[in-house]
């Protein structure tokens, strides 16, 4: 289970339909570029374009070697998150029932608004881009967390 520091400030504006993007305290390209390269480093897990998000998303999609949660690890295929491009920075992922509630009372995201329509899993959150370097070490925290949803086995 996830322990977070609670986010400091205001919270970003966001859209309240799809696409869901953050509007305010984004990143610029040369900061996002800095997230990303540390970003894709997790192991059994391929950098894809994103099949289920904006042009230039990319996704972390766990390899298929890979056992996993199948029931509401991924919000398409085997990806369980994906980062928006720098225009907007924010992250979009499946986590846990417990992890998902702890990331919207620290106040680093907030739920998708289509998150438990359809075949999108109730547990999809927005999280928010990171600012500094601390809050890339958290966001990375947040991603590990849901790649251990994806890789957890459901009984």
């Amino acid at each position: 289970m996830l322990k977070l520091p609670r986010r400091e400030g205001e919270r970003p504006e966001t859209t309240n339909s799809n696409p869901h993007e953050q509007l305010t305290q984004n990143p610029n390209a040369e900061w996002h570029e800095r997230f990303k390269a540390k970003l894709f480093c997790f192991d059994d897990v391929s950098r894809r374009p994103s099949i289920i998000s904006v042009p230039g998303a990319e996704a972390l999609w766990l390899n298929e070697n890979q056992a996993c949660n199948c029931t509401d690890g991924f919000m398409i295929g085997r990806e369980f998150a994906h980062v928006h491009p720098a225009y907007d920075g924010s992250l979009h992922m499946a986590l846990s029932a417990v992890d998902f509630q702890h990331v919207i009372d620290q106040q680093w995201g907030e739920k998708h608004p289509l998150a438990g329509m359809g075949p999108i899993p109730e547990t999809i959150a927005l999280v928010y881009a990171p600012r500094d370097d601390e809050e890339i070490q958290t966001v990375l925290d947040i991603v590990q967390a849901s790649l251990d949803n994806a890789l957890a086995a459901k009984a």
